[in-house]
């Protein structure tokens, strides 16, 4: 090659990199989303310690039972199996991508067998050729496009896996409030059936005191209609802990049936809600936003790489192979070659920059889904402490109104036994406490509801770090 060839090629190679880069689309905006400060709610005004993840936080309701089926979940959930699928995909994905950067290797062999008749003797001529040959070939990647779409598949690879985190979180936590919402049916199914057998009791008293003359037949049939609305209660709520059951069953791939039971609701209360700490801590926590970062990620490294398609591309290539045939006298030849090629866009319809502002666009999508990501679990976060602080006022209103209906109740009785009241007024307070009771028990399961979600909301169950020792604190840089 002469000094000449090589300086053209060189400069034309510089005119198509100055063409390249000015055609660079702009980079893309910063971040928008605000981290706020602190959380509006009192329960996580104060910030904690450093925290660490506690893997297993369902166990901190000491029940077995509830143990087992989360296990029984997170081994058999087929949307968990959907996402450690996808999971293998992208590590695949990921495996391919790596190897593109490495030098390929490939084995060719071609035969072939001819006939020529020759024009002087008229005689044929039967020809064998083989050729098997190895080809390499190894592309320069100079700048760096090829290095880009490796951090873009590792990138995707990390989003794969932190998705497959947040279905393991919410698989858990959803069998956890499930679990719970059961317990709280059961509670109020057998308060009916107290209630009905209270109901029950006060018809047969309605009837003895009707035949005995002390009550008229009003109060008998005031007492039926009590007790026949209570009854109806019973297999409404016997439906709901059917359809309950079901829904567990699907949570942990059981076929519908029955689900066995562990600590009653009212047992079900020394969930240790972590703390809250600061908002900006959510960001090192909840597996949605490391997906939605590492995606974010995965579009910067597809831009550079789209980007780095509009410059020179540069590969390396070599051959080593022999030739035999049976018309040649002697022994078979070997060939070999080396060489390199340039590849430069020079007109493609603008394919190529289209390509590139289309990578950009979808890292502004990126950066979009990434800040409603972030924004969504704030909202999450604070939307859960608000609910257990209302929801333990509510509570504590509604057992005040349950045990002044208790009261009520007994003077009410007291008053229509020795007929200073009419029976009406012992039934309105008898199916006041009813309702009490049972917004009582609802309140109760909504909170921990509350708690569990609020887990949730937090990227899992945490606990503070444990104090490190004075000479291990100064031994650290």
């Amino acid at each position: 090659m002469s000094a000449a060839f090589r300086q053209r090629a060189l400069a034309l190679a510089a005119a198509l990199l100055l063409q390249a880069c000015a055609g660079t689309p702009p980079a893309a905006p910063a971040l928008q989303a605000a981290v706020p400060a602190a959380w509006q709610g009192q329960a996580g005004a104060a910030a904690g310690a450093a925290q660490r993840i506690q893997p297993g936080w369902w166990h901190a309701f000491g029940d077995p039972v509830l143990d087992a089926l989360v296990d029984q979940a997170l081994a058999h959930n087929r949307d968990l199996r959907a996402a450690a699928a996808r999971v293998a995909e992208a590590r695949a994905l990921d495996d391919a991508q790596h190897g593109a950067s490495a030098p390929s290797l490939t084995l060719e062999a071609g035969g072939s067998r001819s006939r020529a008749i020759s024009a002087a003797t008229g005689r044929p001529y039967d020809a064998t050729v083989g050729q098997p040959q190895f080809r390499a070939a190894y592309e320069l990647d100079l700048w760096g496009r090829i290095a880009a779409l490796e951090r873009a598949s590792g990138a995707q690879l990390q989003a794969s896996q932190a998705l497959r985190d947040g279905a393991a979180l919410s698989v858990a936590a959803t069998t956890v409030q499930g679990y719970v919402a059961l317990r709280a049916l059961d509670a109020r199914l057998e308060l009916a059936h107290r209630t009905l057998a209270a109901r029950e009791a006060a018809l047969a008293l309605a009837r003895s005191r009707q035949a005995r003359g002390y009550s008229s037949a009003l109060d008998t049939a005031q007492s039926e209609a009590e007790y026949r609305a209570t009854a109806q209660a019973v297999p409404q709520l016997a439906l709901a802990v059917r359809r309950q059951e079901h829904a567990l069953n699907l949570l942990t791939g059981a076929a519908p049936g029955p689900v066995p039971r562990g600590r009653s609701l009212a047992e079900l209360q020394a969930l240790p809600v972590p703390d809250a700490g600061l908002p900006s801590e959510l960001l090192r926590r909840r597996p949605d936003i490391a997906a939605a970062e590492a995606q974010l990620a995965a579009s910067d490294a597809q831009l550079a790489a789209s980007r780095a398609q509009l410059l020179p591309a540069v590969q390396l290539s070599a051959t080593l192979g022999r030739i035999t045939s049976s018309a040649l006298v002697g022994d078979p030849y070997g060939l070999w070659s080396l060489g390199g090629s340039v590849l430069a866009p020079l007109f493609d319809g603008g394919r190529l920059r289209a390509q590139a502002r289309a990578a950009d666009a979808r890292r502004d999508q990126a950066i979009a889904g990434y800040e409603k990501t972030v924004l969504t679990a704030f909202g999450e976060v604070e939307d859960q402490l608000a609910a257990i602080e209302e929801l333990g006022r509510q509570a504590d209103e509604a057992d005040g109104q349950r045990r002044a209906l208790q009261e009520a109740v007994r003077v009410a009785g007291n008053r229509y036994r020795e007929g200073y009241a009419s029976h009406l007024d012992e039934l309105d307070a008898q199916r006041n406490l009813f309702g009490a009771e049972q917004a009582v028990l609802q309140l109760h399961a909504d909170r921990l509801s509350a708690q569990i979600a609020l887990v949730r909301a937090l990227g899992g169950g945490w606990q503070p770090e444990p104090e490190r020792p004075l000479a291990a604190a100064a031994a650290q840089p």
